[in-house]
């Protein structure tokens, strides 16, 4: 962590959409449409794709994001991915996918990227990359590693990994992802980067811009970057000339023992400040479609959820983060127990007896009806900007 000075943050409550964040808007006024995680959707690993584009469009969603290609044909069929393509088409839903993990030293744990090539793992990249253009899918995810759920305290980010250093493993992303990179560029695609749990956005900046914007970009998850003692507002300001895909989604970071502990909410229960957000992305991104990556229910993932407990008392830890600021460090820990203050629930568990689908549904759909409100708010700030043809 280093030191610097303050950053003053915009005293602005998400009721109130920033004046200095509305969009400049030419044409018509902004209204991206919100879709849906094709993987944690509840009962998409059930139903399947055609299923899951059907029941999100019943459900009042306006597109449905699969994680990877791989997840819509295991084979990269053509035949089958062009008919997901026609349905989406169909309903009027947007569709978007990915690749997977681009960290060579993350990659082993999804034998299915090598299989892809045969055992070649660049032409099985290549492979996904021209299945995923020729259905017009050309915003793709990636990521640099897996959350370790199970094991204790740091480790479950693969960061704190012990047999390699987490800046050797930057590096062996940023060659392999150069090699992706003329890839890209000849198909016309982007690698787009997720704001992952374990790598922090100046990281991931430095990681695009190393490769370069025309090839790469960020998929920008709006919860993940707390995990990394990031303020949510101060993420926005960073990712957003960046973001090209979206996966918004709230948050509690809750004082324990041992130190925050962090839980999945509906979007607008938890401490991420969507009018901010989303104005910041009307005016940087403001033709990206906005998906709701939501808690899966327990039905699709079924075991304990994971409980991720921050452990800020570290040194290791918090020593990690050195670009961090001890002024964003300072605004998210004010952040953080004022929400405990105010709200008396922050302190409960907040892990349900159950989650399912019902639940699952209920928690989404309340998400839904929140991000269209915020993204109301935003379009009607910007409409007086608007140029009529």
């Amino acid at each position: 962590m280093r030191d610097s000075k303050p950053v003053p943050e915009p005293a602005v409550p998400e009721t109130t959409v920033p004046e200095t964040a509305v969009p400049e808007t030419t044409g018509a006024p902004w209204a991206p449409r919100i879709g849906v995680d094709g993987r944690k959707f509840p009962g998409a690993m059930r139903g399947g794709c055609h299923d899951t584009l059907a029941r999100a469009h019943e459900a009042g969603f306006g597109g449905v994001f699969f994680r990877t290609v791989l997840d819509m044909s295991p084979a990269l069929d053509a035949g089958e991915l062009r008919e997901i393509r026609d349905h989406a088409d169909d309903l009027g839903m947007y569709l978007e996918a990915g690749l997977g993990k681009v960290n060579p030293f993350a990659t082993p744990e999804a034998p299915e990227l090598r299989a892809a090539g045969g055992g070649d793992i660049l032409l099985g990249f290549r492979r996904m990359m021209e299945a995923a253009a020729r259905i017009g899918c050309v915003e793709l995810w990636a990521a640099t590693t897996n959350y370790q759920a199970g094991y204790p305290g740091k480790f479950v980010w693969d960061r704190f990994r012990t047999d390699v250093t987490w800046p050797a493993q930057l590096a062996a992303t940023r060659r392999f992802l150069k090699r992706l990179r003329p890839i890209a560029l000849d198909l016309g695609v982007h690698i787009n980067l997720e704001t992952h749990e374990e790598i922090t956005s100046f990281e991931l900046v430095e990681l695009v811009e190393a490769v370069g914007p025309d090839a790469c970009g960020i998929v920008f998850d709006t919860a993940n970057p707390l995990q990394r003692l990031e303020h949510p507002r101060y993420t926005a300001d960073r990712v957003a000339p960046y973001v090209r895909q979206t996966q918004l989604k709230d948050c509690a970071l809750t004082p324990v023992e041992g130190g925050y502990r962090f839980d999945l909410t509906p979007c607008g229960d938890g401490l991420v400040d969507f009018a901010y957000v989303l104005s910041a992305l009307a005016r940087t991104a403001p033709a990206v479609n906005l998906t709701i990556e939501n808690q899966e229910s327990r039905e699709d993932f079924p075991g304990p959820a994971p409980v991720t407990v921050l452990p800020i008392r570290d040194p290791d830890f918090v020593g990690s983060h050195s670009d961090l600021t001890v002024a964003e460090f300072a605004a998210l820990t004010d952040l953080v127990h004022d929400r405990a203050s105010r709200d008396p629930r922050a302190r409960a568990s907040a892990a349900p007896a159950r989650f399912g689908d019902a639940e699952a549904m209920a928690a989404v759909l309340r998400s839904l009806d929140h991000l269209t409100q915020v993204r109301e708010r935003v379009a009607a700030a910007s409409r007086p900007l608007a140029v009529t043809a």
